[in-house]
């Protein structure tokens, strides 16, 4: 068993102190419950305004990064990162999850692949599409990482099964165009759906951190979730800023991997 928080806050723009802040709350809330992981979401740092990719963190000593690196020692626990717009040692942005393990020590990083460059959206125009899929091994578990828009891309995770991920996490900003409040009712069912369809085809516990709340473009949908490998929703935040809380059984998806090698059917 494991325990798995994953955390739904209503970022406020552009201020990163506060935002760390209200991370740190919703973890000590939490302090005794077990936990192996905590789940942060997509851009929680500075939210999404019209400049939210002017000001990247740097890859080498990022005070997020630092500052989160410590909650990991307090609490004894994994944290994947949400997504940060950080600036790589190539010169190139990107919107990048970094993995902690319980020493702090960052583990594993990966650049978002699938950028929102569709039906309007121009994440494209200020941040480089990453290349490489990656499965962080921690202390309880292989955990396959992707970001918000990669949910769309069932390849994706079929790669982070054959690389033996055992929990997919999945830091998220999904939400719709503040004016266009009648898309709200059919993102959020999309995003549901798309949940318990990627938990279930990939035989593992999808963990989903969205953020809530509305910036100057997006309104944010919520409904961060925990879903189990046989696609039964296990937690569910709704709408509100809070977070959530699962003993997950990691053996159930171990034996499924054996008994339903899916990893190794085309």
């Amino acid at each position: 068993m494991a325990g798995i928080l994953s955390i739904q806050p209503e970022p406020i723009i552009d201020d990163r102190q506060c935002n760390l802040k209200k991370i740190h709350q919703f973890i000590e809330k939490n302090r005794y419950k077990k936990l192996d992981l905590v789940v942060l979401p997509e851009f929680f740092l500075t939210g999404i305004s019209k400049n939210y990719t002017s000001d990247p963190e740097p890859i080498v000593n990022s005070g997020a990064i630092n500052y989160l690196s410590e909650l990991a020692k307090k609490y004894n626990t994994n944290i994947v990162c949400g997504s940060i717009v950080t600036k790589d040692n190539d010169g190139k942005v990107y919107n990048m999850t970094s993995v902690l393990d319980r020493s702090g020590k960052v583990v594993a990083q990966y650049r978002k692949i699938h950028l929102f460059k569709y039906l309007g959206g121009n994440e494209n125009m200020e941040i480089a599409e990453g290349r490489e899929v990656v499965v962080a091994e921690l202390d309880f578990a292989k955990v396959g990482l992707s970001i918000c828009f990669d949910i769309k891309y069932p390849l994706h995770y079929k790669k982070l099964i054959q690389k033996g991920a055992e929990i997919i996490v999945s830091p998220s900003a999904w939400g719709y165009l503040t004016d266009n409040i009648l898309e709200g009712k059919n993102m959020t069912e999309l995003f549901r759906a798309l949940n318990i369809t990627r938990a279930a085809e990939s035989l593992v516990y999808f963990i989903t951190s969205n953020l809530t709340g509305r910036s100057d473009l997006l309104e944010f949908i919520g409904n961060s979730m925990i879903t189990s490998p046989l696609g039964v929703v296990v937690q569910n935040a709704e709408c509100t800023e809070g977070a959530i809380w699962a003993d997950i059984d990691l053996d159930k998806v171990r034996e499924l991997k054996v008994s339903y090698p899916i990893a190794d059917i085309d």
